[in-house]
Order: C-alpha cells, then structure tokens, then sequence
C-alpha cells in the first residue's frame, strides 16, 4: 500500500539505491545513458546507478507536478480523467515504431513512461497504491509466469512459453473467473478483441479444425449481408471502376433493417479477424497499416495537385484516381 504522501519529497541520496557492478555488456561512462551502444549480449542494463537515479528524479517530476505547488492540470487528473490520454500516447507510440525513427520512439516511449509514473502517483496521493506496488506486482509475475526461465521447467519454442504463461494465469485468476471469456479488457479495439475471443475459444477445442474453412464460413456471412442488403444472397456484380457517374448513397432509415445489417456486418468482421488469427495476423496492426497506406496515397494525391496549383476538391474523380495509382506505383 501507498506510504505517507508527505514523505514524497524527503528524497536523499540514500533514496538511490547503489550501483552493482555491471554485468558483461552493461554500458557505463558519462554517455551511457544518452546515446547507447549495443551491448555484446542482449539482456543487460544500462548502467545501473544513471537508471535508478534517472527513474528516481522523473518520478519527483511527477509529485511535483502533482504537489500543492505543482501544476493546476496534473493536480486535477484522476484516473478516470487519465485514460485518454493512456490510450492516446500508446497509438502515438505505435506510430513512432511504424516510422523507425529512434528518436520518436524514445520521444513516445517517454510519454507512456508518463502514464504509468503518473497513474501511480495519483494512487499514491489517493491513498490506494503507489509505484514501488506497481513494480514489485509486475516483477513478481514475470518472475512467476517464466517458470522456464527463474525456475526448474523446460520451454524450448514461444508456443510452449505461451502454454506456461497460460496455465500459470489461469492458476491466478481460477478464484476471479467464472468463463473462459472472463478478463478480456473491453476497452480492446473491437478487432482485436473479436480476435482475443476467437483465441480463448480455441484454446478449449471451439474453433474449425481447418483453418481454410473459416473461406467458407466467410462466404455464408457474406451471402447473409447480401441478403439483408439486396434480398438476395447474389451479390449484384457492378465493376470498380471510376469511369461512370456516380450516384448518391441512400443510408437505411428503418431501425430494424439498420439493425439487421450491422448484425451481418460484424459477423463478417469477425469472421476476417478469425481468419486474421488462424494465420498469426494482428487484425488491428494490419488495417492500421491499410488505413496509413490510403491516408499516405491521398496525401500524395493532394501534393501532386498543389504542384499543379489546385486543389483536391476541384480535381474529377479520374484525375484523383489515376494519381492514387501513380503513389501506389511509386511504394506511397
């Protein structure tokens, strides 16, 4: 549990813990925290001193900025208050990784450090819990979870570590958990979580014992979208092409039918992201690059256009058309 807030910052240097000696590969030096070499071996620490006191000093950013005399902002945040933004920064963060830009990761990364430090502290100031609780909880699961690794049991593929992480879980929440389906966190973007229930079903045996199957399955939801679309299962074949004029799109206006065809369309959502699964395919990573893909298209459309002095809502579907495939030839 949280300690004497009023004890926050009564910090000394006793309150750093001391340096070890490094391990092989563990950078040291003035520059060892700023610009890293790669060690010889994966798995080691900067070194350790520039870490506990560099975590140390952020976390005093925090309850300072949280303090009487902090920031009326950080002051008035709650954990409810918090989780936009949480959820905002890991998507910034899944950005900066898609771009390779190390110093945009390290940028990111910094900001969901932010989160977690600051979650912590509000727990802290609210009386509920604190860092040192959220630190010890996470390394006594790591530790627990890896029997293969801090204990006697053997795991010699990622398949078999998932079989462990998995019967250790379920061992610890058995007491919390009354469904297979217990657990799953609802703030999940729905295809990645119709992928996690996909998941949690099969790993009891519920799932086709052929993933290609699933094609089939696929087209059955298909032909139901169609019916409730067009009254029949046969799908009108109009070919893509933008040579035509075009005719505006009538939205349903009759709840029930509404309802009936959202239904169809998220079973063959759910359906793809069930394919997505049986071929170890994120669903959400995978139109998250789709979505970049046609958001950078555009972008270059629109580029094209400026050069030629005009803008993107006075050029003809065509033109836009034939400069989508032009970015698309060139890796946009």
């Amino acid at each position: 549990m949280a300690t004497d807030p009023q004890q926050q910052h009564a910090r000394t240097e006793t309150d750093v813990p001391s340096a070890e000696a490094p391990e092989n590969g563990t950078d040291t030096g003035p520059d060892a925290g700023s610009r890293p070499r790669r060690p010889a071996t994966t798995g080691t620490l900067p070194d350790r001193r520039a870490l506990a006191e560099a975590f140390v000093r952020l976390c005093d950013v925090v309850a300072r900025l949280r303090s009487p005399e902090g920031c009326p902002w950080d002051r008035a945040q709650t954990l409810e208050t918090i989780k936009p933004f949480t959820l905002e920064e890991t998507y910034e963060l899944l950005e900066a990784i898609d771009s390779g830009d190390d110093a945009a990761i390290v940028e990111e990364l910094g900001d969901v450090l932010l989160q977690v430090v600051l979650d912590a502290q509000i727990g802290r100031d609210e009386g509920r819990f604190d860092i040192l609780d959220v630190i010890r909880t996470l390394t006594e699961k790591l530790i627990r979870r890896h029997p293969h690794v801090f204990g006697d049991q053997q795991a010699d593929s990622p398949q078999a570590v998932m079989r462990h992480w998995d019967r250790v879980k379920s061992r610890e929440k058995e007491k919390q958990r009354r469904s297979i389906m217990d657990g799953l966190p609802a703030e999940l973007p729905q295809l990645a979580r119709a992928a996690r229930i996909a998941e949690r079903a099969a790993r009891v045996g519920y799932d086709f014992p052929h993933r290609e199957m699933l094609f089939d399955k696929l087209r059955e939801e298909l032909d139901e979208l169609a019916t409730e679309l067009f009254g029949s299962p046969e799908i009108p074949h109009v070919p893509a092409s933008v040579d035509v004029e075009p005719t505006p799109d009538v939205h349903l206006t009759d709840p029930t039918v509404r309802e009936r065809v959202e239904s169809e369309l998220g079973d063959v959502l759910f359906v793809l992201a069930n394919i997505a699964r049986r071929w170890g395919i994120n669903p959400e990573e995978a139109l998250r690059k789709s979505n970049r893909k046609f958001e950078s298209r555009v972008r270059f459309i629109e580029e094209q256009l400026r050069a030629r002095g005009k803008d993107i809502r006075e050029a003809s579907l065509i033109e836009m058309e034939d400069l989508y495939q032009q970015g698309k030839r060139r890796g946009r």
